[in-house]
């Protein structure tokens, strides 16, 4: 029976749904790692993981028995995504399913830093009494620039105009407006003209550290910044200085270079006791709704690989939409996107006699994936002789019986 390994405390709706489709279901909370996440990974046909587990290409060349990878989250730079192609194994996550919650985490940080509420809630807790409106600002009326102009930048930027906010965003590629939405022209464009600046982009080389010292020197006076993307976006030693000089009214950071792998482990930032700043755990995407939406997405995206052999949403593979199975078999291939390889493969299926009833080739990079569904069930011996041919990485088998 097919496995599922599920850590970091996935959503009880996945649990449900793998439970449904009859997978044997392994949870763990925390995050494991080394030779531990290495011995969980050769116990299981999937995986699901999180934010704080890293899949690099050791682990994944290790996962003999791994089809698939989940990322029941947006992002998925904590798995090398081109070893999983290289080793056959697509990687999905939900794109989707927890915009809503961040953008209104964002909104409600804005607003928070704005009226400097971080730095007043802390001098009330000490019994100090700071009643007063200088320094504090409404909403309606300034500038929120949106690094990154997604899905949830662009959520972001609808809600913020709603308010009555100016809307200003910088993106690498170029992005079609929503509502009022202007377009600036450069990263320093954006954040010069901003009084509050919200990151929303991936964790590449391009974007590691792009908010460093150079770039704050561009913030307006006073200006708010806000991080909900990836930790090694921004330069902490550098934003914490520009905190304690006062060029930046405040901030609030969500995301870390360095993370506690569990909430038992103890957290550590030169943010700590500084005022008007908004320190939270990774919980842009953390609310019951987006757990659960996120849970029945990639839990469903990997029963539909498992059953189907469809890779639509993966973010490492070339898309195939197969459909229910229908035929007598359906063998899918991976192997690398060299001329010849799909005549290698009829070639072989004609010379035992299977007749083709359909095929679907997409390619993506150096991974080629093929569905062909046959009027009869090949023989073991041509799957074993697919195993070991030349620049063919990966084949199974699904057979309309479920057997």
């Amino acid at each position: 029976m097919t496995s599922v390994l599920l850590l970091e405390n996935i959503h009880d709706t996945a649990v449900g749904r793998f439970a449904e489709a009859k997978l044997e279901i392994e949870r763990r909370s925390g995050a494991p790692v080394g030779d531990d996440l290495c011995a969980a990974l050769q116990a299981h046909e999937l995986v699901g993981i999180r934010s704080a587990t890293h899949l690099h290409r050791h682990e994944i060349n290790a996962a003999q028995h791994l089809l698939a990878i989940g990322c029941f989250c947006i992002g998925t730079s904590q798995v090398d995504l081109n070893a999983a192609a290289q080793a056959g194994i697509p990687v999905f996550n939900a794109p989707f399913s927890n915009t809503r919650s961040v953008a209104e985490l964002v909104i409600a940080e804005a607003i928070l830093l704005l009226r400097r509420v971080p730095e007043k809630s802390a001098l009330a807790h000490t019994g100090k009494w700071a009643k007063g409106s200088s320094g504090s600002f409404e909403a309606r009326g300034k500038t929120i620039a949106i690094v990154g102009y997604g899905n949830i930048g662009s959520q972001v930027g609808v809600l913020a105009e709603a308010m009555g906010m100016r809307v200003v965003y910088y993106d690498a590629h170029a992005k079609l407006s929503i509502g009022s939405a202007r377009a600036a022209q450069s990263l320093v464009d954006a954040v010069s003209q901003a009084d509050v600046v919200t990151l929303h982009v991936p964790a590449t080389a391009r974007t590691n550290r792009m908010i460093d010292a150079e770039a704050l020197a561009h913030f307006k006076m006073g200006a708010a910044l806000i991080n909900a993307s990836r930790g090694s976006v921004v330069d902490i030693d550098a934003l914490a200085h520009a905190l304690k000089e006062r060029r930046l009214g405040g901030a609030a950071i969500d995301v870390f270079p360095e993370e506690p792998k569990a909430n038992a482990d103890v957290f550590d930032s030169v943010l700590q006791q500084l005022p008007n700043v908004i320190l939270t755990p990774h919980i842009g995407g953390s609310t019951e709704e987006a757990q659960e939406n996120i849970g029945t997405e990639v839990a469903t995206k990997l029963i539909s690989f498992l059953t189907t052999g469809a890779t639509e949403g993966a973010v490492n593979f070339p898309h195939v939409s197969p459909g229910p199975l229908s035929a007598p078999a359906r063998l899918l291939n991976v192997h690398v996107n060299v001329p010849g390889a799909l005549a290698t493969l009829n070639t072989r299926l004609a010379g035992e006699g299977s007749n083709i009833v359909a095929q679907h080739l997409q390619t993506k990079g150096e991974t080629g994936y093929v569905v062909t569904d046959l009027d009869r069930v090949p023989s073991k011996g041509l799957i074993e002789s697919l195993s070991i041919a030349p620049g063919f990485v990966r084949s199974r088998l699904l057979m309309k019986s479920g057997k």
